[in-house]
């Protein structure tokens, strides 16, 4: 009887043991969260909507009718572009850590490898995020819609003159030798340069909006100025489509930023209210701003400041607490509307549509206010305990941008109108690029 027990114990350990084995394995290894692949796949589509429709419509009401179809074709080409490219290689340089080393400076802190070129070794099981918790193709393809809308951001600042031919090639060269090597820099993770200097830029404050602004800036001046600008009257055409692709922006960037937490938690929670409030102080800061400077409020204004706020409320969206969002938001809003209207005029300079004054000057703003109200001490959820010696080291994070971006994006449109040419002529300006370029009429009236 005894024999009999021992050998029906040993039966059964020879099943269980087996199964026990399994779930160890399955423990050990990562496992697939629901809810945060859920949250990402919805801000993900959430990011791609804020180029194509929003920020489309928000550009193309700007110009004049002579131009809409120029800039919601270079939105549209812009995106089929830049998600070529992202997967041949600009995933692989902006996250590929082949080669890096925390607090080694070598050429992989600035560009990454290219392990991952054309996807190499993704497949659907591959997992990707803070703790392995949902698919890396739903990471990149959620990264590749930061790279898509940092260069459809330019189009702004040279609206309405620039060559198509020349615009797809410039936008090509600048994702390889600016946005890409910025994105690895600072969000590749132990080993990029600014990642190692400690920047904080939860959602693209620096790698997309202080980039895509200063970029705007030297295209504008290299381009020069719209034929007639300043004194001929350049209204924009439809400021309904103008205040629909700010509502679009609006609600597309709570994936922007919420998403950025990487999954459905507490951190994307808080980014979601802090990108509301930044948003609405900003909206109203501009309105009031612009009502006591000049007598009225107005819509193009209202959707400026709109922008303006979810901007600057970017790079601090992971840190900041409410009360934080409200002044960056407050100091948004005022700040740049002096600076789209103010400073432009004194200085001189056609960014059409103000991609520099708010992006850029949003961008700097946040980025240098995340160091300030990231801190526990202003109700900040961050680890800063220093503020001035963070505040220091976002400093030297927009330097670097600044001057990076600057040069580089100077010498390839140098180089381009060189071989190719950059404006339209003065002609085809004249006419519209709707027609000189694309054979076609946003308005048959």
């Amino acid at each position: 009887m005894t024999l009999r027990k021992f050998a029906g114990l040993g039966a059964l350990l020879s099943i269980v043991m087996p199964g026990l084995a399994m779930a160890a394995d399955e423990v050990a290894a990562p496992v697939l969260n629901s809810g945060d692949t859920a949250w990402m796949l919805t801000s993900t589509a959430l990011v791609l909507f804020m180029t194509i429709p929003g920020l489309a419509l928000f550009y193309g009401g700007m110009v004049r009718s002579k131009n809409i179809l120029s800039v919601l074709m270079q939105c549209f080409a812009i995106t089929g572009l830049i998600s070529i490219l992202w997967v041949i290689y600009g995933y692989s340089i902006a996250f590929d850590t082949t080669g890096m080393e925390q607090g080694v400076v070598n050429f992989n802190s600035f560009f990454g490898g290219m392990g991952k070129a054309f996807l190499a070794g993704v497949t659907p099981s591959s997992i990707t995020g803070p703790a392995a918790l949902f698919p890396e193709a739903v990471f990149i393809t959620f990264q590749m819609t930061f790279a898509i809308i940092t260069p459809a951001l330019i189009v702004g600042a040279f609206a309405e003159r620039m060559k198509f031919s020349a615009m797809l090639i410039f936008m090509g060269i600048w994702f390889t030798l600016v946005y890409a090597p910025i994105a690895h820099m600072v969000w590749s993770g132990n080993g990029g340069l600014m990642w190692d200097w400690g920047v904080l830029d939860f959602a693209g404050g620096t790698v997309v909006h202080i980039n895509a602004g200063v970029a705007g800036l030297i295209a504008c001046l290299v381009l020069g100025k719209r034929k007639g600008f300043p004194t001929t009257p350049m209204a924009p055409h439809n400021l309904g489509y103008t205040l629909m692709g700010a509502a679009m922006l609006w609600v597309g960037w709570f994936g922007f930023n919420a998403g950025s937490a990487a999954a459905a938690n507490g951190t994307a929670g808080m980014a979601m209210l802090v990108t509301q409030i930044a948003t609405a102080a900003a909206a109203l800061g501009w309105m009031f701003a612009e009502w006591v400077t000049h007598g009225k409020p107005s819509a193009l204004g209202i959707a400026s400041g709109v922008v303006a706020g979810l901007v600057a409320i970017t790079p601090a969206a992971g840190t900041v607490g409410p009360m934080g969002a409200l002044v960056i938001g407050l100091a948004a809003g005022v700040v740049c509307f002096f600076c789209a209207t103010t400073l432009k005029r004194k200085l001189g300079y056609d960014d059409s549509l103000d991609a520099f004054g708010v992006h850029g000057i949003g961008g700097i703003l946040g980025a240098i206010l995340t160091g300030v109200f990231a801190a526990p001490a202003l109700g900040g959820f961050g680890t800063v305990t220093d503020i001035g010696a963070q505040v220091w080291i976002q400093c030297k994070g927009v330097g670097f941008t600044v001057i990076y971006t600057a040069i580089v994006t100077y010498v390839i449109l140098k180089v381009l109108d060189a071989v190719m040419g950059l404006r339209v002529t003065e002609e085809e300006e004249s006419v519209g690029l709707d027609l000189a370029q694309h054979n076609e009429r946003g308005y048959n009236l």
